[in-house]
């Protein structure tokens, strides 16, 4: 287990304590569009069986995926509680044997794993909660890392929009109280406990940011706005049949592909590269596992 910073224990303990249950339903119950649209990437651009590196494991549903896919894992989560619930699920699905290791650990530090491991590297959720650029930084260097040449990153950010949008939607006579508030977060993108639950501390980013944290050590595949023009009605697809399900996501990922606009309208941001050849991850971190 690596040593946590303050930060990434509240993180840790905010999941295990405050939203534990809403994190291992959120995905099929509330965003089965973000839900779908990813497991689509992941089978997509993880063609062959592999191991893979899931930081940030949340209700275990991806992981349950890749497990079936005949992939092996290595799961990583601050949160000891997601970590064993992540476990157990794989455990009850008959899949424990694609658990190759279990680490409580941040993305800022995976020097418990060898440079070069992993033929693909997921973070669908920690640079939620990395709230300076260099803690950012960090993450996807070590992302890098441990990927193996031409390995794939897999990693998710929040449009910082969707607050305000959902501020507007839910609460708009608080404007005036969050002034000072909401200049400080459209210049930082982040997030308290407070404002607004029940993701905690977290970081909201842009497109250009987003992007730009990959640019030097990845080449990009693609970056996606998930939901596109279906956030924040997302719920909708549970309502569906099979057959309807999969034309309306049939036609979410036209829109992505042919529409870059649906990046603005989309809930999260997904973003798949291909670590470069001669990139950064050579540097001596060359850890026993």
């Amino acid at each position: 287990m690596s040593v946590l910073s303050e930060l990434e224990e509240n993180v840790g303990r905010y999941y295990d304590e405050a939203i534990f249950d809403a994190e291992v339903t959120r995905l099929k119950d509330f965003f089965p569009v973000e839900y779908a649209i990813t497991v689509r990437h992941l089978r997509r651009w993880i063609r062959d069986a592999t191991t893979v590196i899931e930081v940030g494991v949340g209700g275990g549903l991806y992981s349950e995926m890749l497990a079936r896919q005949g992939h092996q894992l290595c799961l990583v989560d601050v949160s000891a509680k997601l970590l064993d619930a992540t476990v157990e699920r794989l455990r009850a699905g008959g899949l424990e044997k694609q658990i190759v290791r279990v680490e409580r650990a941040s993305a800022t530090n995976l020097d418990c794993f060898q440079d070069n491991t992993f033929g693909a590297v997921l973070m669908l959720g920690p640079l939620y909660h990395l709230l300076t650029p260099d803690e950012r930084g960090r993450a996807v260097s070590e992302g890098e890392r441990v990927l193996k040449p031409s390995g794939i990153l897999f990693a998710s950010g929040i449009n910082r929009l969707a607050y305000l949008r959902d501020l507007f939607r839910e609460s708009p006579e608080k404007i005036l109280a969050r002034r000072d508030f909401i200049g400080q977060f459209l210049r930082d993108g982040n997030l308290t406990p407070e404002i607004p639950p029940p993701i905690g501390h977290a970081h909201l980013t842009t497109v250009d940011e987003f992007r730009s944290l990959f640019a030097d050590a990845f080449k990009e595949i693609t970056l996606v706005g998930v939901e596109a023009f279906s956030s924040p009605w997302d719920v909708k697809l549970n309502e569906l049949s099979e057959a309807q399900a999969e034309a309306w996501l049939d036609l979410i990922e036209r829109a992505e592909t042919l529409m870059p606009d649906a990046l603005g309208m989309a809930d999260h941001f997904l973003y798949v590269g291909e670590k470069s050849h001669g990139s950064l991850a050579n540097h001596g971190h060359n850890k026993e596992n």
